[in-house]
């Protein structure tokens, strides 16, 4: 969501200016372009040099130095940017803001505004529980400002109190949920889509199951690219991975549940993402108690639900269904069966077995098939740029 952003980062007088630095790398770093502009209090704590370097521009700290006819400053990046961030914002920052007082570059340009605001406010914590600071964020809740909910933790006064400056992976993921309401523009917008990932589990007794190799780092991926272009996205995951807060996720464990939460959702999906590496068996029955050592064990098994073929030849009724095949041989022509037999609108085919892609690594190779149209691999790449393929594959289909 960040990406090819426009980012005004307004940086004001607290005690956590100096984690600022690190966050405007890492706007940087997701690819966004940043321009910088400091309170006089800012600067007492980070010199504005150290932000001119990261950001490759001249960092803004008075509203009378102007340096270009062409143009005023303080008006010039509130027209410039997509969206603002106030980091840190402090309780006389936020003050002002809150009723319109505009004394310096930061306050100018912020009064300026008229983009998304992404506020994070920073202070001690009397300060920001006191009833004036409360009311001045509500009222900031009321324009275009999005108030973020600061940390609770050590503070700088040596005691704990809610005030804190957020982790720098908090405040990206917030972020990214802000630009993702207020973009109207994707493609995928008001579309819910449906992804499952990870190896299912299937248990033998309480401590022993049989699974297989995959990650669920794919399908953890396609979940993210789809909700960045604009789906409401739900994750049903088998994985012990991490996902964005902003992303519904249903856990599962085996097949069989895995199978139940897709079709309690399936019905209002507009497309299904079938990235799981589903065990083809399950044991007959799971023991209550841990079997014992013994010198020959014989288990039975029984066939799994298949989700995908089940989707696409019962329940289907105008949802895209996409499906993965992992093969270590022959890997097109089961793929092209798969296709068929599954009703599938397209299989991703990827190799298996091999140590540079695949389960369990960051990187794929994968071939595209879908009906009336030739093959089209995506040679060996990291699993976000695949899935960013696949998506982009999905919202040509869809349109």
């Amino acid at each position: 969501m960040i990406e090819g952003k426009k980012i005004a980062l307004y940086v004001t007088g607290g005690i956590a200016v100096y984690k600022v630095v690190d966050l405007l790398r890492e706007l940087i770093k997701q690819g966004a372009e940043v321009r910088v502009a400091m309170t006089t209090s800012a600067c007492e704590f980070v010199s504005p040099l150290t932000f001119q370097v990261l950001s490759k521009y001249t960092v803004y700290t008075n509203t009378f130095t102007e340096d270009n006819p062409e143009v005023v400053n303080h008006i010039n990046i509130a027209d410039w940017s997509d969206f603002s961030v106030v980091a840190p914002l402090t309780a006389n920052t936020l003050a002002k803001l809150a009723n319109g007082i505009a004394d310096n570059f930061v306050t100018s340009a912020l009064l300026a505004t008229t983009n998304p605001v992404f506020a994070v406010p920073t202070m001690n914590a009397n300060m920001y529980t006191n009833p004036v600071t409360q009311e001045n964020i509500e009222r900031l809740k009321t324009r275009n400002y999005k108030v973020m909910t600061p940390d609770t933790g050590f503070l700088a006064e040596g005691y704990s109190g809610q005030g804190r400056y957020p982790e720098k992976s908090r405040i990206i993921e917030e972020l990214e949920s802000y630009i993702h309401s207020v973009s109207n523009a994707l493609p995928l917008k008001g579309k819910k889509v449906i992804v499952t990932a990870g190896g299912t589990k299937e248990r033998i007794d309480p401590v022993r199951y049989i699974s297989n190799d995959s990650s669920g780092k794919m399908g953890h991926a396609l979940a993210i690219e789809a909700w960045k272009q604009g789906a409401d996205v739900t994750l049903v995951s088998a994985s012990q991975l991490e996902s964005p807060a902003y992303i519904a996720r249903v856990q599962v464990e085996s097949a069989q549940d895995m199978q139940d939460a897709v079709l309690k959702e399936f019905d209002h999906a507009d497309a299904v993402i079938m990235a799981a590496a589903v065990s083809d068996y399950a044991p007959v029955k799971m023991e209550e108690q841990k079997m014992k050592k013994k010198d020959e064990l014989t288990l039975q098994f029984k066939k799994n639900p298949d989700i995908l073929k089940d989707l696409g030849q019962k329940k289907k009724t105008g949802q895209v269904l996409i499906g993965f095949a992992a093969e270590t041989h022959e890997l097109l022509n089961y793929a092209e069966e798969k296709l068929t037999a599954k009703n599938a609108d397209l299989i991703v085919a990827n190799q298996v077995g091999v140590k540079d892609r695949g389960f369990n690594v960051d990187q794929n190779e994968v071939t595209l098939l879908s009906k009336n149209n030739p093959p089209r691999t995506i040679s060996l790449r990291n699993k976000s740029d695949i899935s960013a393929e696949i998506i982009e594959w999905l919202i040509n289909f869809m349109n």
